[in-house]
């Protein structure tokens, strides 16, 4: 019977989402599961979601729920992380509020500019502490990482522990399920193949039966059908001929070209929603209060299954049934033309055997170009976190591609200090 622990499980929404993937499986169904978090409120909210889960599957797992991290992760097989260090606030206000005092608009902030920067520092530390205590209390895990900034935890993980770690996104299966829409293929007879990094992968083959499905895609925009909530990303399609992975509100504040202080323009003709993440989660903060008070007075729940890979992975590693999914792992010869020892977003295949990446090749040089120019941010913040200089995080904002559009070298040191001294304990000492 194998244990998995939920790290951050007052995460109610995505673990229940997770916990009906998994005891969806009858092989899967008589699990351990241990579901850990600081908050004991929030807890004690997924606690009873997970019974309620459990219950309309039909399925007998062994629920734990606790605030003892070294009990959940005790014997652990899987490890499936979902935290928010420092939450929306402090954390997630600050990543914004700040930058805004500089004319520096962000749209989701968690995964590279300003705020992608200060997340990964500030949530690099807690997962490096959790590896550690993993290493100690089952060191054969296998690490399901789904917190951003993706690319630079994983990378931080793979340099600094021996736990086996695999990073989990949503965006290449969802990203694919709507360009289907868009050119109206059922998704299920679409083969595609996608690699890069995380939230910068691009399709390098969308086909069905062998025809190209690029020309439908050109012709979504030729026939003006292009959704308003995606303009960012068919204008990079136009531009580079191969469409990227990642919404269209993330990708925005990955360049230097959409968003501009004097250009409000772009704003409006490719429908940047400037702030997004902060109305995200506040809807989010009032949804799961609305669902604690539902549960509270003996609502029911329906559960059906997710396009997260999370229990895709265990089921396929127990039972041996091959699935390929798209992880995040080291760079070791899969994508010439990128750094090695990066994390890069590429198939895997997982079975009985574990993790086993594809190797890809060279990438179109123009998309190894774009990507660069990410990776070099995520590098320095990784050497900021692992190495506790300074100097790091500076260089990190000089060569983010947004900030520096926007900003000076002395705005950006500037800001840079700013932020360190609000984040306070939430960082460590930097020299």
């Amino acid at each position: 019977m194998a244990k998995i622990t939920f790290v951050g499980a007052g995460s109610t929404v995505f673990a229940r989402a997770l916990l009906t993937d998994i005891l969806s499986f009858p092989e899967l169904a008589d699990a351990e599961i241990a579901l850990f978090d600081i908050d004991a409120e929030r807890l004690r909210v997924s606690d009873i979601v997970a019974h309620k889960v459990a219950e309309s599957l039909g399925a007998r797992p062994t629920l734990t729920a606790t605030l003892d991290r070294a009990r959940a992760l005790d014997g652990a097989d899987y490890v499936i992380s979902m935290i928010q260090v420092a939450g929306y606030k402090p954390g997630t206000v600050t990543d914004f509020e700040i930058p805004k005092r500089y004319g520096l608009r962000q749209t989701i902030a968690d995964t590279l500019g300003i705020g992608g920067i200060m997340r990964g520092l500030r949530t690099i530390p807690v997962l490096l502490d959790l590896c550690r205590d993993m290493e100690r209390l089952c060191p054969d895990v296998l690490f399901l990482q789904y917190v951003n900034p993706m690319a630079m935890n994983c990378w931080a993980i793979s340099r600094a522990t021996k736990i086996k770690t695999v990073g989990l996104c949503h965006s290449v299966q969802g990203t694919a399920e709507q360009l289907a829409y868009d050119i109206g293929v059922p998704i299920e007879e679409i083969n595609y193949l996608a690699a890069g990094i995380n939230h910068y992968a691009f399709y390098l083959r969308f086909e069905r039966q062998g025809e190209d499905l690029y020309p439908r895609l050109h012709r979504v925009m030729a026939e003006g059908r292009v959704p308003y909530s995606n303009r960012v990303r068919y204008e990079m399609l136009r531009r580079t001929g191969y469409f990227v992975t990642e919404s269209s509100e993330h990708f925005a504040e990955y360049g230097p070209w959409f968003i501009k202080r004097d250009r409000p323009d772009l704003i409006e003709d490719f429908n940047i929603p400037l702030d997004e993440y902060i109305t995200r989660c506040e809807n989010q903060i009032a949804g799961w209060g609305k669902l604690r008070a539902y549960l509270e007075a003996g609502g029911d729940l329906v559960s059906q299954r997710s396009h997260e890979y999370g229990s895709l992975i265990i089921h396929s590693h127990q039972t041996g049934q091959p699935r390929v999914i798209y992880g995040n792992v080291p760079n070791v010869g899969l994508i010439d033309n990128l750094p090695a020892g990066c994390c890069v977003e590429v198939p895997v295949l997982v079975d009985r055997n574990g993790l086993q990446p594809t190797r890809i090749g060279a990438l179109p040089p123009h998309l190894a170009a774009m990507m660069q120019t990410n990776i070099n941010v995520q590098a320095l913040t990784v050497e900021a976190a692992l190495t506790g200089k300074r100097e790091h995080i500076y260089h990190a904002a000089m060569l983010d591609p947004h900030t520096a559009a926007e900003l000076d070298l002395d705005q950006i040191w500037h800001l840079v200090d700013d932020l360190i001294a609000a984040h306070g304990d939430w960082l460590p000492a930097y020299h």
